[in-house]
């Protein structure tokens, strides 16, 4: 990043600092909520073209047709525009977006872009699953605002528990993410933990400024998180094919994945490459079972 990006991403996010938050990624919601056709018609199309979003692999293909701004930004692909790489030891990226970091967790810690590192119970909101993640892998990816915003499963898994966590809002752009240490663990987050055929795996999607709230296949839309609060799972918890949408971000941010094992990686897999939903990220080996 040059100066005059860095003396950029440095007012941007005083600026955020300043602005209230919580009001302003509210009121971006109401807004993207909007059913007036010249409004949402005005909103979309602009986006469209600030960002040269293409429609091609969507469901629907015309902007016009989308009832809101969000239903447009959450929209669903095209079957088929997403197939799944390798088989179901495969890792597969839950999103679109671009790889910010993955590696090795360290006991308690989880490694960041150019050697930073931040403690992994803080991330969680959980020192019992931290443990049993540590030693394990870990990947964080960014999605941009052009990006298809439905995330998907990596594994296949059961989902146990899930806990929304309270935070900042600030924005996770790679530009601010780098100026904030432990972002992804300051920011309102929602954490899944799943049982997998490869060990535990937990799901952390981040919240970020005018992200207008996340919601999620089972228990719909989220109320803002004012404190710790357990998201109620099905009795038995809810079991996910490995590809299978698992909730969308209404509006953009960053979402983590740890397993309590190392992938594979797939080779030449570095910070700053770009994923789709589906494309392998490594190989976690199916753990062996006992004999009885």
């Amino acid at each position: 990043m040059g100066a005059d990006g860095g003396r950029a991403a440095a007012l941007a996010l005083a600026l955020q600092r300043l602005l209230p938050q919580r009001g302003l990624s509210a009121l971006a919601g109401h807004i993207a909520d909007c059913r007036w056709p010249p409004l949402r018609r005005a909103l979309i199309r602009a986006f469209v073209r600030r960002y040269g979003v293409d429609l091609a692999e969507a469901a629907e293909t015309d902007p016009d047709a989308y009832p809101s701004f969000n239903a447009f930004f959450t929209r669903a692909l095209r079957p088929g525009a997403r197939p799944l790489e390798g088989d179901e030891a495969t890792v597969v990226s839950p999103v679109d977006g671009t790889l910010s970091a993955h590696g090795d967790l360290a006991p308690g810690r989880l490694l960041r872009v150019k050697g930073g590192a931040f403690d992994a119970t803080r991330l969680l909101g959980d020192a019992g699953l931290a443990a049993a993640l540590a030693g394990g892998g870990f990947a964080i990816l960014y999605l941009s605002p052009r990006d298809y915003h439905r995330v998907h499963m990596p594994l296949a898994g059961t989902l146990r528990a899930a806990l929304h966590l309270p935070g900042s809002l600030l924005g996770v752009a790679p530009a601010i993410a780098a100026r904030v240490p432990d972002l992804p663990a300051r920011n309102e987050r929602l954490v899944m933990r799943f049982d997998t055929a490869c060990g535990p795996m937990a799901l952390v999607m981040v919240g970020a400024l005018l992200v207008g709230g996340i919601e999620t296949v089972w228990a719909g839309r989220l109320p803002r998180a004012r404190r710790p609060a357990p998201v109620p799972v099905t009795e038995g918890g809810l079991t996910l094919a490995r590809g299978a949408e698992l909730a969308r971000f209404r509006m953009g941010s960053t979402v983590a994945v740890l397993w309590a094992r190392r992938p594979q990686w797939v080779p030449g897999l570095g910070p700053g490459a770009r994923v789709r939903v589906g494309r392998a990220l490594g190989r976690l080996e199916p753990r062996a079972q006992a004999v009885p």
